[in-house]
């Protein structure tokens, strides 16, 4: 006679403890523009004079306003991604201390393939090329194959019994 199987493990044995899904807090979004640059002053040699942003730093700042995913940048990204701009500054000026810091920071970002894979972003290729149909313009593989008639051939392995 056939029985139930094992009785399950209690809870706090279990290998796997998948917890139950813990709900996500839904925020209105609202997309930001991006801020520019800012000029300020540091104190330089008991000092203050006037920050210049190296010219590299400005070429960074223009990628991320063009990038994809400044689209969906709020203001709270923009204020994070200007003081990350601050740290690509002090790299560009020689301090490679920074360099750690600004890695980490623009990884949040999806600055590298391997970012972008990690927080799961893919840009879309489609661009109207095809004029929305969805092909590429050469046949398809229906109409090359299509009309093919196709045979087994003699020689394979065969199943068994037959020889």
């Amino acid at each position: 006679m056939a029985g139930m199987g094992p009785a399950p493990k209690p809870a706090d044995r279990k290998a796997r403890r998948n917890k139950d899904a813990i709900p996500q807090t839904v925020l209105r979004w609202e997309h930001a523009a991006p801020p520019e640059l800012p000029d300020f002053r540091v104190e330089r040699d008991e000092q203050l004079v006037e920050f210049v942003w190296p010219e590299r730093t400005r070429e960074w700042w223009q990628t991320w306003i063009d990038s994809p995913q400044s689209e969906h940048f709020g203001s709270s990204d923009w204020q994070y991604l200007l003081d990350t701009a601050l740290i690509h500054a002090r790299l560009w000026r020689g301090d490679l201390s920074a360099a750690g810091e600004l890695r980490l920071r623009v990884a949040a970002f999806g600055a590298t393939p391997a970012d972008r894979a990690r927080l799961r972003m893919v840009f879309a290729e489609a661009d109207g090329a095809d004029g929305g149909s969805g092909r590429s313009g050469g046949p398809s593989a229906r109409e090359r194959y299509g009309a093919a008639r196709l045979r087994s051939l003699p020689g394979g392995k065969s199943s068994a019994g037959d020889e």
